[in-house]
């Protein structure tokens, strides 16, 4: 199935969301200028779930989803979906929960290769020490994105898009 794209203007900067009717392929944020494009109907709940999260009333997505992977990449995005909302983990911790304590490294490359960021959250990983490391999209988002996780709301930021 063909895949469709769309750019939609968030608290974090744009967002590029990939998918088609198989599910969301992905969720990546784009450091350069670009314009909002059209919405295509296959990616219109996730903007709706993702605009729902930033306004800070969605805790929790309920999409399809359409990683691409290894069996070693895709086990570790299943398990940064089981990590609560506004809760962190360190990488130890998620080497942990996919059997591969000993093989952190490998975790936290997988970690950094998820393409469908916020859904996915491998941005509630941190460091053992408690500090905030290694996020694709930038450490500021990822700070961000752990703020509004802890109560930090960003009312209207998305305030007009809801029929765009």
């Amino acid at each position: 199935m063909d895949l469709a794209s769309a750019r939609i203007q968030s608290p974090v900067g744009i967002i590029e969301i990939s998918g088609s009717e198989d599910g969301i392929r992905s969720v990546i944020f784009l450091d350069s200028e670009s314009e909002e494009t059209p919405l295509p109907e296959c990616l219109r709940e996730c903007v709706k779930q993702l605009r729902e999260y930033f306004s800070g009333v969605r805790k929790s997505f309920d999409l399809k989803l359409d990683p691409h992977g290894t069996d070693f990449q895709l086990k570790v995005w299943e398990k940064l979906q089981l990590i609560p909302f506004g809760k962190t983990i360190s990488y130890l911790e998620l080497a942990r929960m996919t059997g591969s304590e000993t093989n952190i490294r490998a975790v936290g490359n997988a970690n950094g290769k998820n393409k469908i960021n916020i859904i996915v959250p491998c941005h509630r990983v941190i460091g053992s020490n408690g500090k905030l490391t290694g996020y694709g999209g930038g450490l500021w988002r990822k700070e961000i994105l752990l703020k509004l996780e802890m109560g930090d709301t960003m009312p209207g930021l998305f305030a007009g898009l809801e029929n765009k």
